[in-house]
């Protein structure tokens, strides 16, 4: 993927959030942040539906809409193998196919101190999956 395409997607997705607001009706909350840096991150589930409330740098909120997007319709067991994948990612920047649009964030790995801005999201959806009480069921659809 091109340096150009991904700092496209990095942007459009960090300026046009599809997936960002806390929803009026939710089964759990999941929250992460970065106190190196000041970034802040809330995951909601309600069954159905994943939203987040991101405060922070570009690459948070990319990573926030990317991570709702590709997480709609997996299971508890599969976003956890869908994260790990995502951290190895942007831990070494080799692409996998599996991640789709999650690729834009491999140029990641050259800038060690923002790998923790990437994976915040997750580690907030793991908790939100936790609290919720999810192992093996769709978390949203």
């Amino acid at each position: 993927m091109s340096e150009a395409l991904y700092q496209s997607i990095v942007l459009e997705r960090a300026r046009h959030p599809h997936f960002a607001g806390r929803p009026a009706v939710f089964n759990a909350e999941g929250q992460s942040e970065n106190r190196m840096c000041g970034d802040k991150i809330s995951v909601f589930l309600n069954g159905t539906h994943l939203r987040h409330e991101a405060q922070g740098c570009a690459i948070l909120a990319a990573s926030a809409e990317l991570m709702c997007e590709a997480a709609i319709s997996k299971s508890a067991d599969e976003i956890a193998i869908l994260s790990d994948k995502f951290e190895r990612l942007v831990q070494t920047g080799e692409q996998n196919p599996e991640l789709g649009d999650l690729n834009a964030l491999a140029g990641i790995a050259q800038y060690p101190s923002r790998v923790r801005c990437a994976t915040l999201p997750w580690s907030a959806l793991r908790d939100a999956i936790t609290r919720a009480g999810s192992t093996g069921g769709a978390v949203n659809g």
